[in-house]
């Protein structure tokens, strides 16, 4: 069974409320389709980051959120995740508030995850990043997952 990294965005989209922005829902929309109908393929892993950010904010929003990570492995991390970590903040240029979009990505790899589930389009499933990210992966020794949004990870 391929394996997918669960990162935060797929949480909060598959909880929240309806967005009464259109592209917002449609967001939803498809992370709910993808859960419902998808993730039965594949074999769920998260981290404790995730878990850390899914307990931010609104406690009913944040109990929602840790409600649905309940069960799925956490991933460790490691001196080499952070190493990792490190060298595509620094590579991708990641301001200091998005450091942790590093560290998904570094677990992920890390632990040979296939796939890197999110819709941080901004730093994680930035094509502009993309070959970045991998040359980075690579020459410390790991496969990049695929980062791809639920969209792109359903099979019809």
């Amino acid at each position: 069974m391929e394996t997918v990294y669960l990162e935060t965005t797929i949480i909060s989209y598959l909880t929240a409320w309806r967005s009464q922005q259109t592209v917002m829902a449609g967001r939803q929309d498809e992370t709910r389709n993808w859960w419902d109908n998808h993730r039965s393929r594949y074999e769920l892993f998260t981290s404790q980051l995730v878990l850390e950010e899914a307990a931010r904010g609104d406690p009913a929003a944040a109990k929602r959120r840790l409600e649905i990570l309940n069960g799925i492995p956490v991933l460790a991390q490691s001196e080499e995740t952070d190493s990792l970590a490190e060298k595509l903040k620094i590579g991708i240029s990641l301001p200091s508030k998005a450091e942790y979009d590093a560290y998904h990505i570094a677990v992920a790899a890390v632990h040979g995850m296939d796939y890197l589930l999110t819709w941080n389009c901004r730093h994680i499933a930035n094509v502009k990043h993309r070959l970045t990210i991998e040359s980075i992966c690579r020459s410390a020794g790991f496969e990049p997952p695929l980062i791809c949004t639920p969209s792109e990870l359903m099979e019809d």
